[in-house]
């Protein structure tokens, strides 16, 4: 039957026939029994060769590309090969199962059948190395085909551009894209789109806007939203808007894509109200938000402190039938532990529990932060040993968090533990757990552990920043030790980091110790002598007020009283 309707040219019965004897003969030898069967039935050669060929495709469609292989070389020993089109689909099926070496080794086959190499086949065989993450081999396999006679086409090089663009090297990727126009390659308004993205989401929007001033592709909404997002990430939502009702006028309609960016970037910018219009607009509009939409505004509410509003936002998700990925459970599970919530921490962590959601390290991170921050350091670190002995890798920031509890109770012993056990799984301590044990020892004013422990830090590489430099002068000031905050002091600003009010208020509770009269003005003209001595000139006088001696702590904002 499949043989009298490919001799008819009534082939989408005959393929539905093949299909079904394929189903039927998943195991080898009753393939080879099938091919037998098609061979004895029928001697004309181009009938053959359709039928064997429409075999292949059935058995890859199938997933059975192993037997769609082995099928093709039992077809080759009757001196019969599947189709041009049906060849490369097996290529692309052994690529994108991992099977390299045989695609190589089937590919030299298809040369000896007459089948020769052309810019779709090296294309397919540059894609899986690019995705890979195996540029080099990818962009040799580009340049080498013009040792087989290829000319690359314009599919070849965006494989290789649009690589280099999500992998950042947008300097080689802009070279290769001016290369390819060279030669003569037009490139198509996607593979301009995809270069100008990767510069805006690098910041460089000069380098951007160069290449679309150029080039001039037609304007679509990718390339607006690639310029919204850059103009959103520097805090720019004057201009950002103002790209977005440009976009609008012109008649191109935005999508949930750029409705979520707008409505990020005024998030970002903590003007909630702004991104609830924009957030209204999209809704007007008929565009269905997304789950990132949704977490971007739960976000927002969650670091302005109304989780009652978070909540709202999240259940409105729900309601709406969208299923929160583990970044809307871990935003909702953050902004609760915030609060000192900690039975909905739990909470939240249930419904990971119980959904189809697998928790991440930044959950666990969450979770561990929660506990520790509200004193419930023993129990934080109770998780952070089952999560350990349960093989999942912990990231600095989880065992920060347990030894930064530890050390504002003074448990020195624990903290060490956890320090210790950070080293055993071989992740490096950074400067915020130093900071951490530091401003312990400074709080209990055990300036020479926290001296021992801040030069080993210097010694393994990590670099101060101005709130640790803070931490420990005021630490030494607290015990009277000026000279020792002094040579901190000069060791901050001869790497380049200037005192600000807290130094200042630190050392004048350190004078204010020893006795001297007018500490303010005695530490405000000390700091100015070590930034001149270091060739910077400070002005340290509005530092002098009265209540400069009066407590030492953070600065409170400006209020207006308008």
């Amino acid at each position: 039957m499949v043989h009298i309707l490919v001799s008819g040219n009534i082939n989408h019965r005959a393929v539905d026939l093949v299909r079904h004897l394929v189903r039927n003969h998943t195991e080898e030898e009753t393939c080879n029994l099938l091919l037998e069967v098609l061979y004895g039935t029928h001697s004309e050669t181009r009938v053959l060769e359709t039928v064997c060929s429409m075999l292949v495709d059935q058995y890859i469609k199938e997933g059975m590309v192993n037997m769609a292989l082995n099928v093709t070389y039992e077809m080759k020993g009757q001196n019969i090969f599947p189709s041009g089109g049906v060849c490369n689909t097996l290529l692309r099926a052994l690529l994108e199962s991992n099977q390299l070496n045989f695609a190589w080794d089937f590919l030299e086959v298809m040369q000896t059948r007459g089948l020769g190499l052309n810019s779709t086949i090296i294309s397919l065989f540059i894609h899986k190395f690019c995705r890979e993450g195996d540029l080099g081999s990818g962009f040799k396999l580009l340049v080498d085909m013009k040792k087989y006679g290829i000319q690359p086409d314009v599919v070849s090089y965006t494989i290789v551009i649009d690589s280099l663009c999500r992998m950042s090297y947008l300097k080689e990727a802009t070279t290769l894209l001016f290369k390819m126009t060279q030669l003569g390659i037009s490139p198509d308004s996607v593979l301009i789109s995809s270069v100008i993205h990767g510069h805006c989401q690098m910041r460089q929007s000069a380098a951007a806007v160069k290449i679309l001033k150029i080039f001039r592709p037609p304007l679509n909404i990718f390339l607006y939203n690639s310029f919204i997002s850059k103009l959103c990430s520097d805090g720019n939502m004057f201009e950002a808007s103002g790209l977005f009702f440009e976009m609008c006028e012109f008649g191109l309609l935005p999508d949930c894509v750029c409705y979520s960016t707008i409505i990020g970037g005024y998030c970002k910018a903590k003007d909630i109200n702004r991104a609830f219009l924009y957030f209204g607009k999209m809704l007007k509009s008929g565009i269905t938000p997304s789950a990132t939409t949704y977490t971007l505004l739960m976000d927002a509410y969650c670091k302005s402190g109304d989780i009652e509003m978070a909540e709202y936002v999240f259940q409105a998700m729900l309601s709406e039938g969208l299923l929160p990925d583990i970044v809307a459970y871990n935003t909702l599970m953050d902004g609760f532990g915030r609060k000192g919530q900690l039975r909905k921490v739990f909470g939240v962590l249930d419904r990971i529990n119980s959904s189809n959601v697998s928790p991440d390290v930044v959950t666990y991170n969450t979770l561990i932060h929660s506990l520790a921050t509200r004193g419930f350091t023993n129990e934080a670190k109770q998780i952070m040993i089952e999560l350990i002995m349960r093989g999942f890798s912990l990231d600095v920031a989880a065992f920060t968090n347990v030894i930064d509890g530890f050390s504002k109770k003074g448990n020195f012993e624990e903290a060490f533990f956890v320090w210790f056990c950070m080293s055993e799984h071989e992740v490096k301590p950074d400067v915020v757990t130093c900071s951490a044990l530091l401003n312990g020892y400074c709080r209990k004013h055990q300036m020479e552990h926290a001296n021992f422990l801040f030069r080993k830090m210097l010694d393994i590489g990590l670099r101060p920043d101005l709130i640790l430099y803070n931490t420990m002068i005021h630490g030494f000031c607290s015990v009277g030790s000026i000279d020792d905050a002094c040579n901190l002091i000069c060791m901050m600003v001869e790497n380049g980091i200037l005192p600000n009010n807290i130094t200042h208020r630190a050392l004048v509770l350190g004078f204010g110790k020893k006795g001297v009269r007018n500490p303010a003005l005695v530490a405000a003209h000390n700091l100015q002598e070590i930034c001149f001595r270091y060739g910077i000139r400070a002005d340290f006088e509005e530092y002098i007020k009265p209540e400069s001696c009066t407590h030492f702590g953070p600065s409170l904002p400006n209020q207006s009283v308008d």
